[in-house]
């Protein structure tokens, strides 16, 4: 498959990317500052650019989408507005653009967490972000068949234990090698508006 895979430099996209380019498929990684391709995908404008510069696709899967953390009462109303556009909106536009480059039976891949299932101090814009994202991917999975979409939503990951684990104090962690095999399910397989709980 050729498959457009957004947040290509972070730990996550790293690992995805390894487990998908492993498994034969002709992958573009995008990134704001570094991948095959440099655009902010925040951007409704560079997702577009983005869409006609690598052409027709067979899936499109997305590893990022960053959230402030703040307590609430330090939170602004700008704080969650970038939060919906960095981790909802920027993900309902490859969505909603793609629909136009991804063949007829393929795929949209999105990340949301565990924050939308168990909040934790600190993170009511992530959870806010993730649980629109999951609402979004069941209500879109409806409307774009035979293409698909689906959402990966893990834990804090095991290797990231060190820099974020105390914020996710008490939540059991997921391996980086689960989530991207959720990653692979979402990819290659035949279910769509499905939520995958590594």
């Amino acid at each position: 498959m050729k498959i457009v895979l957004i947040g290509a430099g972070g730990k996550l996209g790293t690992a995805v990317h390894t487990a998908l380019a492993g498994r034969g498929h002709d992958v573009i990684t995008v990134g704001r500052s570094g991948g095959d391709l440099r655009y902010d995908f925040a951007d409704p404008a560079q997702t577009a650019e983005l869409y006609r510069r690598v052409g027709r696709v067979d899936a499109v899967v997305s590893a990022a989408g960053g959230v402030p953390w703040k307590k609430i009462t330090e939170m602004t109303a700008q704080d969650y507005q970038d939060a919906f556009r960095g981790k909802v909106l920027s993900q309902l536009e490859l969505v909603r653009q793609g629909v136009a480059h991804v063949a007829e039976r393929g795929s949209f891949t999105l990340i949301t967490g565990v924050l939308a299932r168990e909040p934790v101090l600190l993170g009511t814009a992530a959870s806010m972000a993730n649980g629109a994202v999951e609402a979004f991917v069941r209500a879109a999975a409806i409307e774009i068949a035979p293409q698909r979409v689906n959402a990966v939503s893990p834990s804090v990951f095991t290797e990231s234990l060190d820099d974020y684990g105390d914020l996710f104090a008490g939540v059991p962690p997921v391996d980086l090698a689960d989530v991207t095999r959720a990653y692979v399910r979402s990819v290659e397989g035949a279910q769509t508006g499905q939520v995958y709980v590594p």
